[in-house]
C-alpha cells in the first residue's frame, strides 16, 4: 500500500511539471480594465509558441546589411557573401539557409522586427535573459510575462495545458502564481512516475495517490501547491497521451530535438488540448569562435523546423489562430573576434511567423555607423513593444497592466 512517508521520500514523483511552491502560493497580478468583447472575442482560440534562441543570436548574420560597407568593414571573415543572400529589401536580406522562411516571407508570413532590445543593455547571459522573461529591464516583477498574461486568460483555470513548456528545465517566461505549466520533452515519458515507471491515471497506485493529496488540508502548508500540482499532472498527462495516440502529422519533421519539440507543440495544438502559449528553446547560439560554421547550421535547423511547423498547422486548418515568436537575450558585437567568432552585443531581431502575420519589416534598422558601449548596435526597438503587440493584439488582453507602463503595439500583429 502506498503511505503518505514513501511519497515523501520519493519512491513517487510528479515527471516534468514546471511549477514550485512559490511560484503557487504568491498572490495574483490584479488587472485593471477590460477590452471590448469583439476584441477579446479575436483572441480567444489564438496560440503563441515562443521560441528562444538561447545563447545571443547574431542578428546582423541573421538578417544582413549586405548593402552596407560598414558590415563587410567590421567582419572581413564572418560577413556573408552577397551571393549568398536572399534580399527582403531595404539592402537586407537571410543567408541563404534560411530559404524557407524567405520563402515564407515572399508570402507574406514573417515578420521581422529590427533592433530590437532594451536600455542599459546587460552582457550577461543570465541577467538578459531575466530581463526578457520577466518582461522588465529592472527585473522589479517575479513573474513570467506570458505567465501573467496566462493569468489574464479567461479560461486560466481550466486548461492543463493553457501554458506549455517543451524541454527538460521550466520557462521562466510562463512563471506564474496561478497557472501550473506542464514542462514535457518527451510524450511517452510524462506523467505520474512510480520507483521511475511511467503510469497513466486510471492505474490503482495514481488514484491512491490522489486520495492522499485529497486528504491533505488546502489550508495547510503548501495545500495548495499538493492539490493544484497533482490534478495537473493526472489531467495533463491523460490529455497529452490522447493527443499523441490520435495525432498524424502532415508533413516530415526534420530529424532534430528542435523537429521533434515542435512536433510536440503540433500535437498539442491539433490534439485540441487548450494550450494558449507553447515554449521552446533552440540553444547553441554563443559563437564565441568558429561562428561561421556553427551560425549556418543553427540558422538551418531554426529554419527547417519552422516550415515543418508552419506547413504542418496550415494542412491541418491551425495556421491561421498560432504564431510563432522568436527572441534571443542579446545580440553578437558588430566586429569579429581573434577566434572567428563574435561577443556578447546588444540589440537583435525578432521574427513573427503566422498566417496571421502582418509579414514585412517593423522596427527602425540600427545604424553600423553610430555604434555603442564600445562597438554594440543601439537598440531602436524596446523590446517591450514587441510584448505589447502579442498580449493586446494577438491575445486581446490589455497589456499595461501586465507590463507596468504603456507601449505603443508594433503592426505586425492585429485583434
Amino acid at each position: 500500500m502506498l503511505t503518505r512517508r514513501q511519497f515523501v521520500r520519493g519512491a513517487v514523483s510528479l515527471v516534468s511539471i514546471g511549477t514550485t511552491s512559490h511560484s503557487l502560493l504568491k498572490g495574483a497580478v490584479a488587472f485593471a480594465g477590460m477590452h471590448p468583447e469583439s476584441v477579446r472575442a479575436a483572441g480567444a482560440d489564438r496560440v503563441l509558441v515562443l521560441v528562444q534562441l538561447a545563447g545571443g543570436n547574431d542578428g546582423l548574420n541573421t538578417v544582413v546589411p549586405f548593402a552596407d560597407g560598414a558590415y563587410r568593414s567590421a567582419r572581413t571573415t564572418l560577413a556573408v557573401p552577397e551571393g549568398e543572400v536572399l534580399p527582403i529589401g531595404d539592402g537586407m536580406g537571410f543567408h541563404s539557409s534560411m530559404q524557407r522562411l524567405h520563402e515564407l516571407w515572399q508570402r507574406g508570413k514573417l515578420a521581422v522586427v529590427q533592433g530590437v532590445g532594451y536600455p542599459n543593455q546587460n552582457y550577461s547571459h543570465f541577467k538578459s535573459m531575466a530581463i526578457w522573461q520577466a518582461g522588465d529591464p529592472e527585473v522589479r516583477l517575479d513573474t513570467g510575462w506570458l505567465g501573467r498574461t496566462l493569468e489574464a486568460l479567461e479560461d486560466a483555470e481550466h486548461d492543463p495545458f493553457l501554458g506549455f513548456n517543451v524541454g527538460t528545465a521550466p520557462a521562466r517566461e510562463l512563471y506564474s502564481p496561478e497557472v501550473a505549466v506542464p514542462t514535457v520533452s518527451d510524450p511517452d515519458q510524462y506523467g505520474v512516475a512510480f520507483g521511475g515507471e511511467t503510469v497513466p491515471g486510471t492505474d490503482p497506485r495514481v488514484r491512491t495517490l490522489m486520495k492522499l493529496y485529497e486528504q491533505y488540508p488546502a489550508a495547510s502548508p503548501h495545500g495548495v501547491l499538493l492539490e493544484t500540482t497533482a490534478e495537473t499532472a493526472v489531467a495533463s498527462a491523460e490529455l497529452l497521451r490522447e493527443a499523441h495516440q490520435r495525432y498524424t502529422p502532415a508533413v516530415t519533421y526534420p530529424e532534430t530535438s528542435f523537429g521533434a519539440g515542435l512536433q510536440v507543440l503540433a500535437e498539442a495544438i491539433v490534439g485540441g488540448l487548450g494550450m494558449r502559449v507553447g515554449h521552446i528553446t533552440l540553444g547553441g547560439f554563443d559563437t564565441h569562435s568558429d561562428q561561421a560554421d556553427r551560425h549556418v547550421e543553427l540558422l538551418q535547423t531554426l529554419d527547417e523546423g519552422l516550415a515543418a511547423f508552419y506547413a504542418d498547422l496550415a494542412a491541418q486548418g491551425h495556421a491561421d489562430r498560432v504564431m510563432v515568436l522568436t527572441w534571443s537575450e542579446f545580440g553578437r558585437r558588430v566586429a569579429e573576434n581573434a577566434n572567428g567568432g563574435t561577443d556578447h552585443g546588444a540589440a537583435s531581431v525578432v521574427f513573427a511567423l503566422g498566417g496571421q502575420v502582418r509579414g514585412g519589416l517593423y522596427g527602425e534598422r540600427p545604424r553600423l555607423d553610430q555604434l555603442v558601449d564600445n562597438g554594440n548596435l543601439g537598440y531602436t526597438t524596446d523590446f517591450r513593444r514587441v510584448y505589447a503587440t502579442v498580449i493586446e493584439n494577438w491575445f486581446g488582453v490589455p497589456h499595461e497592466p501586465l507590463m507596468g507602463q504603456r507601449w505603443e503595439p508594433l503592426g505586425f500583429a492585429s485583434a
